[in-house]
């Protein structure tokens, strides 16, 4: 299986890096199977960071490995998958029992819902309701040593 990591360098060595912002599913790696995705990510980074090059770097994984690891996965943006975002976005999660966590991505489109659902806007069925049309990519949150290793590196793109 292939997944991607959008940034402005190559990436041969993934690490996990503290919490620089609160992310979906907490401190990790993240990578996606959507080359898009990581290709719009590689550009926005690249633009927020001002330095670096746009740069796809391309890993494969077996998926059968990932059986031999804790694994949280979510497979559309319900009620649990809102929760645990929430959880991580206002940082209460403060210990994360998984290696990897799989889901949708909570992009730009998304952000408002779950923004508003943080603050009492919209109920949890609510904001379920406002983000199920939206077509999400996924997203897989690396978040332990072991998470990592698993990873090979293919090479990388620049954009």
């Amino acid at each position: 299986m292939k997944l991607f990591h959008g940034s402005n360098m190559k990436v041969v060595n993934p690490q996990i890096r503290s919490n620089l912002r609160a992310l979906d599913f907490g401190a990790g790696f993240y990578l996606t199977s959507s080359y898009t995705q990581a290709n719009k990510w590689a550009k926005t980074v690249t633009r927020r960071r001002g330095k670096g090059k746009a740069t796809l770097n391309i890993y494969s994984i077996d998926y059968n490995e990932i059986s031999t690891l804790k694994v949280l996965r979510f497979d559309t943006a319900n009620g649990d998958w809102l929760e645990f975002v929430v959880s991580n976005r206002k940082e209460l999660l403060k210990i994360n029992p998984y290696d990897i966590v799989i889901g949708p991505v909570a992009n730009d489109s998304t952000l408002p819902v779950i923004d508003d659902y943080m603050d009492s806007v919209y109920t949890k069925e609510e904001a379920v309701r406002r983000l199920l049309p939206q077509n999400l990519t996924d997203q897989y949150a690396f978040l332990t040593v072991n998470s990592l290793e698993l990873l090979t590196f293919e090479g990388s793109e620049l954009l």
